[in-house]
């Protein structure tokens, strides 16, 4: 039952061969590189700190193998030491050791903390639900920087593969062939050839363990003729020692907990960019993993809980003096191509680091540095993103490629702490660049080219045809801000000499800030002096950033009394109230009380007097009065009924979700609705509301069907002008679609 649990716990099912085949062979992989860049931070602080280097990336890789699977919970997924932790530490710790004001020893503590405090703002990260905006830093800052961090890198590995010591720079070193050590540079590059040419050959084999064993084997081949490298003692070319008799590790680590309470709040002040830096590239680093491993395993990770579990074992690794890791692509495709799928593969190969570092702690000792730096080289050459340079072949992402350049730029000459600003400087051009690349206007059309749904009588319909260039309907999108006022902006200034109402409608506008109100209060002031409004509709009620539109609005005094400003909630009660205050204008709409028609005026009955048809329709007519607001029937509800309006409004609604309604048509005095129902006795489709005080004539299809029987002449007639109408609807409604889709 316990296993059961445990099982159910992990997400795992009864394939417990491929996960431990996973966690080993992700072992073989991680473990080698863990060991590789813990000494690449180390190793400046002086050759008697490689073996510190590298139990901190073995550590490093216990905590995190351990710890990040357990509370993080993306499957597959392996977790250890990493790239980019090595590069943002190493160019740290080369950085403090270059300053007079900090030793070796302090440069331990400094980088403890560094890693302490990664840990927490990673824990912060997702506590706080910041995993899914990490995601969205553009590619190209992402890509410059993974790139920045592989040149620091590869720089940084030459010394140890060529043999020479910490304080030259690598131009003098590659100008001085003479001081460098043929032995390291052997075995660097056997260990390149390995880890390159030996998946080719071994594909059972991770390319990483073939390297390792290569660089053994060049190492041991050239101790056969060189005897002075088969001693442990004072060999630089190697570990060294991983332990010492006057210093245990626990002791080594008692020392360093006590030595953090004495770290000043300038330290910390001064370690906080850093440790910004850190956390955001390893949270990026793990977050790109997880989505490779999700299309993989056809699953879905949850971005804030793997980021808690990653600032978890980051903590753990820091507080035991490993170094700070991330989710790595390497072993994790490794895990998932050996039978890994779940989070046991990701602990298991925890579990085997443990065990790898128990057997063969003297083996560790003796490996060549020289064959580190080569694994590391061949990691830098992969992360370098080579394709960018594909970007120059086009105009339009040219400006991509200089993005990348500069954060690679910067990274080189200055540190990664300057790359990540000019990253996230180059981050917001690049977002203001995508918002004001495509138009904020994703449609405009005008009142001669698209009506509302009220249905008009010709009279009616002439007008607007003549002056409906008045009204200028725009539909918007995306993020009114200050990048994209001004376009906006000069988009509608022609509109705005001639217009008389300008709808904007909102419903895909994402967000609004305070430049694009003081815009939208500029358009109103234009139109206000030519007697004209602004008119908004579809006012989301709450944008995705939260923002309540309308709310907003009245604050900054946009909709306040005495502004020539409406707010409707559809777009078509906005383009309705335009189009009346047109037809008010030219005088088409009659203001005062509206007088009821009788049975005679009406249009769809309007020949039936001629044939003394009349008085027989009028047999199976009643009258109805229904107040504003009131409804006149339901969707679903049952009915067989004409409704003809005498007098009032009557609007045809779609009930949504919410209280949400989506108008159909408006019919106005004349109009006639509900002939679907009456045509085919079904149930109602829509509700009917009055929209203000309506009469009506009511025609029963029960009881015209009687009055039919015996007067089949009237049936005919009826029918015929009812398809008449209808059809006329449709022409207009195509019309309206012909209008949207060339708008």
């Amino acid at each position: 039952m316990l296993v059961d649990q445990i099982k159910a716990r992990l997400g795992i099912g009864d394939q417990w061969s491929g996960e431990v085949w996973g966690g080993f062979a992700s072992m073989l992989v991680a473990l080698p590189s863990s060991i590789a860049y813990g000494i690449a931070i180390y190793a400046v602080l002086g050759p008697e700190y490689l073996a510190h280097g590298a139990i901190a990336g073995i550590l490093g890789a216990i905590a995190m193998g351990l710890l990040a699977p357990l509370l993080g919970g993306a499957p597959g997924l392996i977790s250890a030491p990493c790239a980019p932790a090595a590069a943002v530490m190493g160019a740290l710790a080369v950085e403090m050791v270059n300053s007079a004001h900090v030793s070796p020893s302090q440069a331990v503590i400094f980088l403890m903390l560094v890693a302490l405090l990664s840990g927490i703002l990673q824990l912060a990260y997702g506590a706080l639900g910041g995993g899914r905006f990490i995601k969205y830093i553009p590619y190209p800052v992402v890509s410059g920087y993974l790139s920045g961090v592989g040149v620091l890198i590869f720089i940084g590995q030459l010394p140890k593969l060529l043999g020479l010591p910490k304080d030259i720079s690598v131009w003098q070193e590659l100008a001085s062939p003479g001081n460098w050590q043929w032995t390291g540079i052997v075995v660097g590059l056997v260990t390149i050839a390995g880890v390159m040419v030996g998946p080719r050959l071994i594909k059972t084999v991770p390319a990483t363990i073939v390297g390792v064993a290569a660089g053994f084997a060049a190492y041991f081949g050239l101790s056969y003729f060189l005897p002075e490298l088969r001693t442990l003692e004072h060999n630089t070319l190697v570990v060294g020692p991983l332990f010492s008799d006057n210093a245990p590790i626990t002791a080594i680590l008692r020392e360093r907990w006590a030595a953090l309470a004495a770290v000043r709040f300038s330290d910390l002040a001064t370690l906080l960019m850093p440790a910004i830096t850190l956390s955001v590239l390893l949270s990026i680093d793990t977050l790109k993993t997880c989505v490779v491993m999700d299309t993989l395993l056809r699953r879905r990770h949850n971005s804030n809980r793997e980021l808690v579990g990653q600032g978890v074992a980051n903590l753990a690794s820091a507080m035991l003096g490993g170094m700070p890791g991330a989710g790595t692509m390497g072993a994790s495709l490794v895990n998932i191509s050996s039978g890994g799928k779940t989070r046991l593969s990701g602990m298991l190969e925890g579990v085997f680091v443990i065990v790898a570092f128990a057997a063969f702690a003297r083996l560790i000792s003796w490996l060549p540095i020289a064959a580190l730096a080569g694994i590391l080289m061949v990691v830098a050459w992969r992360m370098l993103d080579r394709s960018s340079f594909l970007l120059l072949r086009q105009k339009s992402t040219v400006f991509d490629f200089l993005v990348i350049a500069a954060v690679v730029a910067t990274a080189i000459g200055f540190n990664l702490i300057a790359a990540a600003g000019v990253g996230l400087l180059l981050a917001i051009l690049l977002f203001i660049r995508e918002q004001i690349r495509g138009s904020v206007i994703r449609r405009k059309m005008f009142g001669n080219q698209i009506s509302s749904k009220q249905y008009r009588v010709p009279e009616e319909k002439e007008v607007l045809k003549a002056y409906g260039h008045l009204i200028t309907i725009c539909e918007l999108q995306g993020s009114l801000f200050f990048g994209t006022t001004d376009q906006l902006f000069t988009e509608l200034e022609p509109d705005l000499k001639r217009s008389r109402f300008l709808i904007l409608d909102l419903r895909r506008v994402q967000s609004v800030d305070f430049t694009a109100v003081h815009m939208l209060e500029q358009i109103e002031a234009i139109l206000k002096e030519r007697g004209g409004h602004l008119v908004f509709s579809h006012l989301p009620p709450s944008l995705p950033t939260g923002q309540d539109l309308k709310a907003y609005f009245d604050h900054l005094g946009l909709v306040k009394a005495g502004r020539n400003v409406s707010i409707f909630l559809t777009f078509d009660e906005a383009l309705q109230w335009a189009e009346d205050q047109l037809l008010e204008e030219y005088r088409q709409v009659q203001s005062g009380q509206e007088l009821p028609l009788e049975l005679p005026e009406i249009e769809l009955l309007r020949e039936f007097e001629a044939d003394q048809a009349l008085p027989i329709v009028q047999s199976c007519v009643e009258r109805r009065t229904y107040s504003a607001g009131q409804r006149i029937f339901n969707k679903e509800d049952e009915g067989d009924e004409l409704f003809i309006i005498r007098r009032g409004i009557v609007r045809i609604v779609l009930p949504l979700e919410k209280d949400r309604y989506h108008i159909l048509a408006t019919f106005g005095r004349g109009n006639f609705f509900g002939e679907i129902a009456f045509l085919d006795r079904g149930r109602r489709s829509a509700d009917a509301v009055a929209d203000r005080d309506t009469d009506l004539f009511v025609i029963s299809r029960k009881k015209f069907d009687e009055v039919s029987k015996i007067n089949p002449l009237v049936g005919v007639k009826l029918f015929a002008r009812l398809a008449r109408g209808l059809a006329i609807r449709l022409r207009y409604t195509d019309a309206e679609l012909r209008a949207l889709k060339e708008a």
